[in-house]
């Protein structure tokens, strides 16, 4: 693997009908910030060759919205994903790092965002950087990091929608 895209899933309604979180679903907004998301990425020369995706309803459909824009990667849906840790997130991707060259992790806060900041810290990161992530990963959020010869991540770009989504 030589690019890493975590990406939080889009928005999704507060409450599902059954009251289960993993049933939960996006909200319109929330599709429209993923597709958004997805193209955004496209259009900075970020496609991915394999997604990893929580088994959760909405980031099955935060997938189903960047499909059009990843449609030649394939897709594995992975029930160990759904609210994982840093770094049950961080063991996964390097399961498949062999793979595939950009891997695509649609995931769930507070593990993706406490991944994202160990990786710039540990890619060591500008200080504002830092803050900046160190502040939100919002819905629809993503960062996306090389890795150097030696597994080092490097930061590669933060994409964060802005406030109250991208319409």
């Amino acid at each position: 693997m030589q690019r890493l895209i975590l990406l939080r899933h889009g928005k999704a309604e507060r409450e599902s009908l059954s009251g289960d979180d993993h049933a939960r679903r996006l909200t319109p907004r929330g599709r429209r910030d993923a597709l958004e998301a997805g193209q955004r990425l496209t259009e900075m020369g970020f496609t991915p060759d394999l997604a990893l995706v929580s088994d959760a309803a909405r980031t099955r459909e935060t997938w189903e919205s960047l499909k059009p824009v990843c449609d030649a990667c394939e897709v594995r849906f992975d029930e160990d994903l759904y609210h994982a840790e840093a770094q049950t997130v961080l063991d996964r991707v390097r399961e498949v790092a062999g793979q595939a060259g950009t891997v695509l992790v649609v995931g769930h806060n507070p593990g993706l965002h406490e991944l994202v900041l160990r990786l710039l810290i540990e890619g060591g990161a500008s200080g504002d950087l830092l803050n900046t992530a160190r502040s939100r990963f919002p819905t629809s959020a993503a960062a996306v990091f090389l890795f150097d010869g030696q597994g080092r991540p490097v930061y590669d770009g933060l994409m964060m929608p802005p406030r109250g989504g991208y319409d």
